[in-house]
């Protein structure tokens, strides 16, 4: 594998933009991700970044619970959190520890490229639901799909498989469609 860590540069940047974008009025509208509103899934958002940099470390990250809750500065939580984020992965050695994540043990490298799928995700969740598409970052999409249709198996889903039916889409629809039709979601 490939270093994964400009792809997770990236990912964080596009999270980070849409994170910035979101407005008081925004926070209360629904996300394709049908367990979380805007407000909710920026928690949520926030607790990533945190298990990233905690899993990196060797730490367990489902020490961290799913959302932070009481948060009212959101970019300034996750500007924070990238901040501790940025600086563990400064070190190239990052790609080789061995980390403990909620579906596995993994290399470092591969944990890091999981990751990029999860927050390239929830980035067109918030796009999405804010009506902000026009900021994601194709090449996000383009990376993530192989590595999501590799991974996330298309049945079972449910239960261990945290994700919707795969949801038929062109085979030459755009890459986010294609992207998040596979994870359950309606483009």
């Amino acid at each position: 594998m490939t270093d994964p860590r400009p792809m997770l540069a990236l990912a964080l940047d596009q999270t980070q933009a849409m994170i910035d974008t979101v407005g008081a009025d925004d926070l209360d509208r629904p996300t394709p991700c049908p367990e979380y509103d805007v407000r909710t899934l920026l928690g949520h958002l926030v607790t990533v970044v945190g298990r990233i940099n905690l899993a990196l470390t060797g730490g367990d990250p489902l020490t961290i619970p799913t959302v932070t809750p009481g948060i009212t500065d959101f970019a300034g939580a996750w500007k924070e959190r990238r901040a501790v984020l940025d600086d563990t992965l400064s070190d190239p050695a990052v790609l080789a520890v061995t980390c403990k994540l909620p579906w596995g043990t993994l290399p470092g490298a591969a944990a890091i490229a999981a990751y990029v799928g999860e927050l390239t995700t929830h980035s067109w969740d918030i796009a999405k639901a804010t009506g902000r598409t026009d900021l994601l970052d194709e090449s996000l999409a383009e990376y993530c799909l192989p590595l999501v249709q590799q991974f996330i198996p298309a049945e079972p889903r449910g239960g261990h498989v945290p994700f919707g039916p795969v949801v038929e889409v062109a085979d030459d629809a755009p890459a986010y469609d294609r992207l998040v039709a596979w994870e359950g979601r309606k483009p």
